[in-house]
């Protein structure tokens, strides 16, 4: 399934069913604000925008913020958190890989969770390398899932494994880039900062994580066909009940909201 139709199908369960909630995303916008020294005057610009949680606050505060995505059902869904589109927002819908903007136009490029979904990264690194203004920040950031979330997850792959089909031995492989940002931005003259801009606990009832695999909410949900899917969520429920001993037991853990922050010279 593409990444623009798999979007758009959970676009109205997105926000729900991840773990940065809005006032977690306001603790993120102050940190991205002072470090890099925002003014009024700085301009954002989110590639894979979504739902806007991750820029939701810096729109609300009066902060220019363009974003593009390839799924319109996503973008709709921003726009239903404001009361009608402010002047400093522009939503663009498109494919967030292409940058359809001219030379140093943005002081700040914000990716969350989006670079593995580029086809090219070489080209979408020169992209954004090409639009930030001089001495502008590339944010190459990510919601680091809750632990206790993980394993829930890794729990489902196993039984979820069981209804896939064989993969065919001459089935060519997939060949993804392999490049590493952080080299390839360095030799551009970027320096670069590792940061955690937030820290919090998630907490979840395994039949509200249940709920949402149920849902479709993941991109592992539609690796299987519709029959062979809600089969694996029937046994995922034995199991699930059978391990945590009770659907309504609370799974608790640490998240994170890390920044890889790379400067232009």
């Amino acid at each position: 399934m593409g990444k623009n139709v798999y979007y758009s199908k959970i676009a109205n369960i997105y926000d729900q069913t991840r773990w940065l909630t809005e006032p977690i995303a306001e603790d993120v916008a102050d940190f991205i604000l002072t470090l890099v020294e925002a003014t009024p005057e700085t301009t954002f610009l989110e590639p894979g925008i979504g739902t806007g949680l991750n820029v939701l606050p810096l729109v609300r505060r009066g902060y220019s913020v363009t974003g593009v995505d390839v799924s319109q059902e996503m973008l709709n869904q921003f726009c239903q958190k404001l009361p009608e589109m402010p002047p400093n927002l522009e939503l663009i819908h498109g494919d967030a890989s292409q940058l359809p903007f001219s030379d140093t136009s943005f002081d700040v490029v914000l990716t969350v969770h989006m670079l593995h979904a580029v086809s090219n990264l070489e080209i979408f690194l020169d992209e954004i390398d090409r639009v930030l203004k001089p001495k502008g920040f590339y944010l190459n950031a990510q919601w680091i899932t809750p632990p206790a979330r993980l394993k829930f997850e890794q729990h489902f792959r196993t039984i979820l494994s069981k209804y896939q089909a064989p993969v065919p031995a001459q089935q060519p492989r997939r060949v993804t880039n392999g490049i590493n940002v952080e080299d390839y931005l360095r030799d551009k003259g970027y320096q670069c900062n590792y940061l955690i801009a937030k820290e919090w606990i998630v907490s979840n009832q395994v039949q509200e994580l249940l709920g949402f695999y149920r849902s479709r909410a993941y991109g592992l949900c539609w690796l299987i066909p519709d029959e062979a899917f809600h089969l694996a969520i029937e046994e995922f429920e034995v199991f699930c009940q059978d391990h945590y001993g009770s659907l309504e037991a609370v799974l608790s853990s640490q998240a994170q909201f890390e920044i890889w922050a790379y400067t232009a010279s």
